[in-house]
């Protein structure tokens, strides 16, 4: 398991590379001047000039992508331009409230998704079915803008249930988690159904059901368990995407996570800003990838890969 962990690891450092590298050329070539957006148009251009000399934005872009790289593996990001604060704290203040949302939306996802797709497998094709998968391909066909701006008119404006942004309690968590887990549910749910329907296909399935047992105990305790392999492995991908790909809901409830500060970043020009956070949601799916393919390989002892997981 060791060599496979650094085999892994091996592996994703020219994926950092190459994301730093995207997003830093991307920066590069966008018109627009971030330090004229921090110092504001009034400021004369010489005074525009010095301060860039300063902060060394007119050093080359190569000489400015390896010094990034170097502080980088120092554990440093650099500073906002526009907040005049470390990157690294920034992330660091703003991480909790994005891992308690990804959290909160994984379980939103799990509970809706995994009964659905056990139901819909129960009775496949018949209506019970297609009203779930129905269920499920809304889901993920519907942006998640569009599912936030559709809840909060529902459950802020029209009933007056849950507040319409911000977060300063739990229940300005209900409303984000749930439009966060209903557009990663149908996922669930269609993996659950399908690898469900395959197992139960089985001998052994056929095996139990030869002797007697009921449907109930048959899936429950001999089908499930098999079948929620892969739906397993998916929920680590999953919590990492969460983490990583909450943007759009940060920004329309208000919520100061990650995304909303790499919306901000983009916004203001803030290179320095934006490329951390960039890199920092890449190291979260990387090592939500790592994590699925280690728990997979736990879970099913099959499971052979060369200097890998189950040697």
């Amino acid at each position: 398991m060791g060599g496979f962990i650094v085999k892994r690891l091996a592996v994703s450092v020219p994926v950092l590379l190459g994301v730093t590298f995207l997003i830093f050329m991307l920066l590069h070539v966008v018109p627009g001047d971030p330090v004229a957006l921090m110092m504001g148009e009034r400021m004369s251009p010489e005074v525009i000039d010095r301060v860039r000399a300063q902060m060394h934005l007119d050093d080359p872009w190569p000489v400015r992508y390896v010094r990034f790289i170097s502080d980088a593996l120092r554990g440093d990001l650099g500073e906002s331009y526009k907040l005049r604060r470390p990157v690294v704290g920034l992330l660091r203040d703003a991480f909790p409230t994005t891992l308690k949302l990804a959290l909160a939306a994984a379980l939103v996802a799990w509970c809706i998704g995994i009964p659905a797709g056990i139901l819909s497998a129960v009775r496949p094709y018949s209506l019970v079915d297609n009203f779930f998968m129905g269920l499920a391909l809304t889901g993920v066909s519907t942006p998640v803008f569009w599912t936030a701006l559709l809840f909060q008119y529902l459950f802020s404006l029209k009933l007056g249930w849950l507040p319409v942004a911000g977060f300063y309690s739990a229940k300005h968590l209900i409303m984000p988690a749930l439009v966060l887990g209903w557009s990663s549910s149908g996922l669930v749910a269609r993996l659950t159904r399908s690898s469900l329907l395959d197992v139960m296909r089985h001998d052994y399935i056929r095996t139990a059901r030869a002797k007697g047992l009921r449907q109930g105990p048959v899936i429950l305790r001999h089908a499930l368990k098999n079948a929620l392999l892969p739906v397993v492995t998916v929920m680590a991908l999953q919590i990492a995407f969460l983490l990583s790909g909450s943007v759009i809901t940060e920004s329309v409830f208000n919520i100061p996570g990650v995304g909303r500060i790499a919306v901000g970043a983009i916004q203001n020009r803030d290179m320095p800003l934006l490329q951390g956070a960039v890199l920092f949601t890449t190291v979260l799916v990387i090592l939500g990838n790592l994590a699925a393919d280690l728990l997979y390989g736990w879970l099913d002892p099959r499971i052979r890969r060369d200097g890998g997981v189950g040697r």
